[in-house]
């Protein structure tokens, strides 16, 4: 005989009655995203934190994701920011389990820390409805991302949690979060070079990739070779001197013994 599993215990606070059934929730839709630059602009800034990103310290875990709904409210269809970002939060990887299979606010407990959108060419209310949605669910942070200006007049907009409303930042770091966000021009994945966000600490320095950071341990590498390299052959030019002094004494000390004199002149 098959037994359940239990509910999760946060799950078990509130009556059974009220609480939601996750199967019933549609939490996949195949809906595609809206072109290139967008697909690899998400997976930039997802990439970027799950390769490089040693995380909030004390060992605490993150989850960094893209296109994944986040229920915020029960009976209710999930929003889909392109990117979030949640502090403390741990990557269940059974995802036969519905609650794990979407970011069910109140099945983790919290809500994520930062929500990202990267704007298309088709209004998808990121100046209104969903800046509204994600101060009233408390999202500490949301930046808006809008390279070709389609609904704002700068490439990045960032916000900050204050009450229950959202108020615009004056920098890129997310003071917070140890963590910052810019808008970089240069080339990733193949693409023409375009303006792209990216992650930075909490100094401004940009986090690199995976490649990236391969690409500078290699150069780091090829530079210790050459620095050793260099330190060989100026140790074999040292030890070639020291040869040359020794050959030239024994010259001269066989010199003077054919004068029948030795090297101490006597």
């Amino acid at each position: 005989m098959s037994v359940e599993a239990p509910p999760p215990p946060h799950l078990l606070l509130a009556p059974p009655e009220v609480v939601p059934d996750l199967s019933k929730y549609r939490t996949e839709d195949d809906t595609p995203v809206d072109s290139f630059f967008h697909a690899h602009q998400q997976v930039l800034l997802v990439e970027q934190l799950a390769s490089s990103w040693p995380g909030p310290g004390d060992g605490r875990p993150f989850l960094i994701t893209k296109n994944v709904g986040l229920f915020h409210t029960a009976n209710r269809p999930a929003v889909v920011p392109d990117v979030m970002l949640a502090l403390d939060v741990e990557f269940h990887r059974d995802q036969s389990r519905p609650e794990n299979r979407s970011y069910f606010l109140w099945v983790v407990g919290k809500p994520p820390d930062v929500a990202i959108e990267i704007v298309s060419p088709t209004p998808g209310g990121e100046t209104t409805e969903k800046l509204q949605l994600y101060a009233r669910i408390g999202i500490p942070y949301y930046a808006i991302f809008d390279p070709e200006h389609h609904q704002i007049p700068e490439d990045l907009r960032l916000y900050e949690r204050e009450g229950r409303r959202y108020r615009p930042l004056s920098t890129g770091i997310l003071p917070e979060l140890g963590l910052g966000l810019t808008v970089w021009d240069g080339t990733y994945a193949g693409a023409e070079p375009g303006r792209w966000l990216r992650w930075t600490d909490a100094n401004g320095v940009l986090i690199p990739t995976g490649l990236e950071r391969a690409e500078a341990e290699a150069r780091r590498a090829e530079a210790e070779g050459r620095r050793a390299e260099a330190e060989h052959r100026r140790a074999e030019a040292a030890e070639a001197r020291a040869r040359e002094l020794e050959e030239r004494l024994a010259r001269y000390a066989a010199k003077l013994k054919d004068a029948g004199l030795n090297a101490n002149g006597d």
